[in-house]
């Protein structure tokens, strides 16, 4: 990811002031450059690396930042930059499995204020969107939605609705997705390409902003949320050719332990087939809380196999942040 000073986007891509019907210099004031240094023994070292940058967007008034959880997960370590320059410490306050969200607590005063919350609902399809990161204008980018639907991540992940604007913006994660009317409306994941009409559509997917809401009040207060924890496998599972195949496993997590293989083939969770990554995802979920036995049918050569694994919760693998 270049560094912030070495790059900006063409003139007639970057929203103007006169374009647009909110103050667009202070809704730029609101991003935040945050720089995570995660412990060369963490979990998701391997992953995710031990230096990671990205953006956040304030949306307290206390500089609470809302970001994606990715940056900050097993973070020992947090700066963030401010529009004005200024550099200060972060505390990785909260870090939700099931949307992606993480929240950073400034440990001294942000001179940055904090954007106001749309909903992405109201986002429609061809709608014109703005995207922004740190950095002021030239990092900020006019895009527009060109779908809207369920995303399933082999990291079991899955959202019901995502986000996916075009052009892409190069430094997305945590990137904000702001309407027309200057509210938040999205924070940015991922990278995505996509065949559309015959021919190849880049751009990025984000997590609505209307999946705040219902989890805030707990990741402030616990750092997680209090719902019943989903069973974890470690299992990277990918769709190839109709199949859902093992690609990765998590070093020490479930499957592994309970001897999946790269290269096997999903059949089934707990006797019922799966016809997808979502459907296994879903499947796996629905057989019990973290802890529970998720027997699978798995192909493997020229052999079917039962194996039962016993789940976990992915958050006990974790490292925890520190209150520095």
């Amino acid at each position: 990811m270049p560094e912030l000073d070495e790059w900006s986007f063409p003139s007639d891509l970057q929203p103007r002031a006169s374009e647009v019907s909110f103050d667009l210099a202070e809704a730029l004031r609101s991003l935040v450059l945050i720089r995570a240094e995660i412990p060369e023994n963490a979990f998701t070292a391997s992953v995710l690396g031990t230096e990671r940058v990205g953006n956040g967007v304030v949306i307290g008034e206390d500089g609470l930042i809302l970001t994606i959880g990715y940056l900050i997960t097993e973070a020992e370590t947090i700066w963030l930059h401010a529009h004005d320059g200024s550099v200060i410490a972060g505390h990785a306050l909260a870090y939700d499995f099931a949307t992606g969200f993480g929240l950073v607590q400034p440990l001294g005063r942000i001179g940055a204020p904090a954007l106001a919350r749309g909903r992405s609902a109201s986002a429609a399809v061809g709608s014109e969107v703005l995207v922004l990161g740190h950095g002021g204008r030239s990092h900020a980018l006019k895009a527009g939605v060109f779908a809207k639907r369920e995303f399933a991540g082999y990291w079991e992940y899955l959202l019901d609705e995502a986000l996916f604007t075009s052009p892409a913006h190069p430094q997305w994660g945590g990137a904000a997705l702001v309407a027309k009317d200057g509210r938040l409306i999205g924070v940015g994941s991922l990278f995505v390409q996509e065949a559309i009409q015959g021919s190849t559509v880049q751009g990025n997917m984000f997590v609505p902003i209307d999946l705040l809401e219902p989890v805030l009040e707990d990741l402030l207060r616990f750092g997680r949320t209090r719902q019943t924890p989903r069973p974890w496998l470690g299992m990277y599972t990918a769709e190839n050719e109709g199949r859902l195949v093992v690609g990765g496993l998590a070093k020490g997590a479930p499957a592994e332990a309970a001897g999946i293989r790269l290269g096997d083939v999903v059949l089934e969770v707990d006797g019922a087939p799966a016809s997808g990554l979502a459907d296994l995802l879903r499947k796996t979920w629905s057989v019990g809380a973290a802890g529970v036995e998720v027997p699978l049918t798995i192909g493997r050569e020229a052999e079917v196999k039962h194996i039962r694994v016993r789940s976990a919760d992915r958050h006990d693998y974790l490292r925890k942040p520190a209150l520095q």
